[in-house]
């Protein structure tokens, strides 16, 4: 066996002396290793370096001198930002000798935000940005409109082609940037409008009265996102697929200690908890100090009001905090002149002190606020009370999860048939569709490494129940149960028996609904399952289409249209499959679960706020933000199955 630790005698070690340590110079180390600065290379980074350009004129509202930013994605795969912001400096930088705009394009950690008074607080405090944006544009051009002038400079793949150059004059100020991202560096140039539109109005909800306006040169589309509302805002958009527990959210604003807090409050009749948190606009995904601060403050102020209202008795415990955050929608937002953030994609606030400003400003305020709206805070306890005692139940229903053993859950209407590969690396989980595709998919899988679980019906919608009657569910029991991670707090991915969990139901309406309900389940209470990539979603076929010796399963309408095309529609004989137990278990192999030619869809997490915001539209109580949402995106469906009589 050859380890790291050996090699063989005849073949003599490559030199390794001085003249091997590689020193890469200016942008080089950032075109060489792209995702050391975004990420990655795919659609997260391509869009990463949009958010950098953004993020640069956003620190210039957040300073008091912008009022509007104008992006546009170009019918040439480029993108602009421009905004009314102070124009990046153009005079000669007085260490570097080069027009400071230069060395904001050209040299990592060169910014106005590392001291001095050019920003008090700022989003792009790593000091790589519209530096990393350049380095991998294959070209970028900065107008800047400064001190009565209009000034432009040309960039390709990082290095200027052309000296900064005055081209007019203008008593406007303000910087234009235009970029191409590099097809040598990113797998997918071209820009996803949802994405960008979704980013965009979360910055306009966190800088109140700020204008953004987004225009899609490709298709016409154009938004102009204002809210003068600002967080207050964006919990009720929040909050519209859903029923509000009172209409206004409560609010908080302070600063403290050199911290300027923002707190929007709002409660929903449902039963998850949706929290997220910015610090300096910038979206903090797995939380950290200011949202640990939050939580701890909302606990005790309710427990306090509680008590001293009488509506917890002396010998009852106090409300846990998954109790009191019931239903709540809560945006945080934090702005500090130096945030520490873990890891190079910002993604956790670390800094130890905001935690105790955060829990005591929230103290403070909102023991305040339910002291003035006394029927607000009683509807708050009165639902904590109730998630409490459903808590209970639920803990008992988990219990009884647990008992379940292997041999319970084949008696159980959808019963698991599983791989007898134990690895779990190597191993995937079916979740089928009916006992008659159950059963074909038995037949036609592989069983050394492809377990079934068929599931009778569609389960129940977890949007619109409590954890205890969900438990109560026998298709979600037996899937928690052959998965062997528990549930919610209780849940360890570490115990999962399979890496691949393959939802796969029919290509029509039913089918559509059934991995709607599904998806909203992992999502809600199984989500690292999902974050780790483990989520996929089978694409059996629609069609097959034969002519003469010819044969093709094709999977949607679309690609029948491009197949009769191809082949012409004289002698076509054409088999709809109205569900996958229609299909023999050699078809449903070979079309559907065979590693070798099938096709997956596997679930990744984007944007935890517009997958928490989606779920809420389609799986809530709400109609009408349903209607308008389908309405909306009707143009965009690929494939519609349709019902006659």
């Amino acid at each position: 066996m050859r380890g790291f630790m050996e090699r063989t005698t005849s073949d003599p070690p490559a030199r390794y002396d001085a003249s091997q340590i590689q020193v890469l110079e200016g942008l080089d180390a950032v075109r060489r290793r792209p995702g050391m600065y975004i990420g990655s290379t795919g659609l997260r980074g391509l869009h990463q370096i949009l958010w950098e350009v953004v993020d640069n004129s956003v620190d210039e509202a957040l300073a008091g001198a912008c009022t509007a930013i104008v992006v546009t994605l170009h019918e040439d795969g480029s993108a602009s930002v421009r905004d009314n912001g102070r124009g990046i400096p153009v005079d000669e930088h007085p260490k570097q000798k080069r027009p400071a705009v230069e060395v904001v394009m050209t040299v990592l950690h060169a910014g106005g935000k590392f001291g001095g008074e050019g920003y008090k607080v700022s989003g792009g405090l790593h000091g790589v940005g519209v530096t990393v944006t350049n380095a991998l544009a294959a070209w970028l051009e900065v107008a800047v409109r400064i001190n009565g002038g209009v000034y432009r400079q040309r960039y390709e793949r990082g290095r200027p082609v052309t000296d900064v150059e005055r081209i007019g004059s203008s008593d406007e100020t303000g910087t234009l940037t235009t970029f191409l991202p590099d097809p040598e560096v990113f797998e997918d140039t071209r820009f996803d409008y949802a994405t960008v539109l979704q980013r965009l109005r979360e910055l306009a909800f966190l800088n109140r009265g700020l204008q953004i306006t987004l225009f899609d040169e490709r298709t016409a589309e154009s938004i102009v996102l204002k809210y003068d509302g600002g967080i207050v805002s964006f919990v009720k958009h929040l909050n519209r697929g859903k029923e509000p527990l009172f209409p206004e959210p409560l609010y908080i604003a302070d600063k403290r200690d050199g911290l300027d807090l923002e707190v929007a409050l709002g409660y929903n009749t449902g039963y998850l908890e949706s929290i997220f948190s910015f610090a300096n606009t910038i979206n903090t995904r797995e939380g950290g100090t200011h949202e640990a601060g939050l939580k701890t403050g909302i606990t005790r102020v309710v427990n306090e009001y509680a008590r001293k209202h009488g509506l917890l008795k002396e010998s009852d415990s106090n409300l846990a905090g998954e109790d009191v955050r019931e239903g709540l929608v809560a945006i945080i937002s934090v702005k500090l002149k130096e945030p520490q953030f873990e890891g190079q994609t910002k993604t956790k606030l670390g800094n130890s002190e905001v935690a105790g400003i955060v829990n005591s400003i929230v103290g403070d305020k909102l023991t305040t606020l339910l002291g003035e709206n006394p029927a607000t805070g009683r509807q708050i306890v009165e639902k904590a009370v109730t998630a409490s005692r459903a808590r209970e139940a639920a803990r008992k229903a988990r219990e009884l999860t647990r008992r379940k053993s292997a041999l319970e859950i084949t008696a159980l209407p959808g019963k698991l048939t599983d791989c007898t590969v134990r690895d779990p690396a190597q191993t995937e989980l079916f979740l089928v569709e009916g006992d008659s595709a159950g059963g074909n998919a038995k037949q036609g899988r592989d069983h050394r490494y492809q377990a079934v679980l068929p599931l009778r019906g569609k389960i129940l919608n977890v949007e619109r129940a409590r954890l205890d009657k969900i438990l109560g569910n026998e298709s979600i029991r037996s899937i928690i149960t052959a998965l062997g991670t528990g549930i919610e707090e209780e849940f360890d991915i570490d115990k999962a028996r399979y890496h691949r969990v393959i939802i796969m139901a029919d290509a029509d309406v039913d089918g559509a609904h059934i991995r709607t309900l599904l998806l909203t389940f992992f999502y809600r209470y199984m989500r690292p399952l999902v974050q780790r990539g483990w989520l996929y979603i089978a694409q059996p076929p629609l069609y097959l289409v034969k002519k003469g010796k010819f044969a093709r399963y094709v999977k949607s309408d679309a690609a029948l249209e491009e197949t009769l095309v191809q082949i012409g529609r004289d002698g076509v004989t054409l088999q709809r499959f109205k569900g996958l137990g229609e299909m023999n278990h050699e078809e449903l192999w070979e079309t559907t679960m065979d590693p070798g030619q099938r096709t997956l869809l596997q679930m990744v997490l984007e944007d935890a706020i517009y997958a928490d915001e989606i779920f809420g539209v389609l799986m809530g109580d709400a109609v009408e933000p349903r209607r308008e949402f389908i309405t909306t995106h009707a143009k965009d469906v690929r494939n519609l199955d349709t019902v006659g009589d």
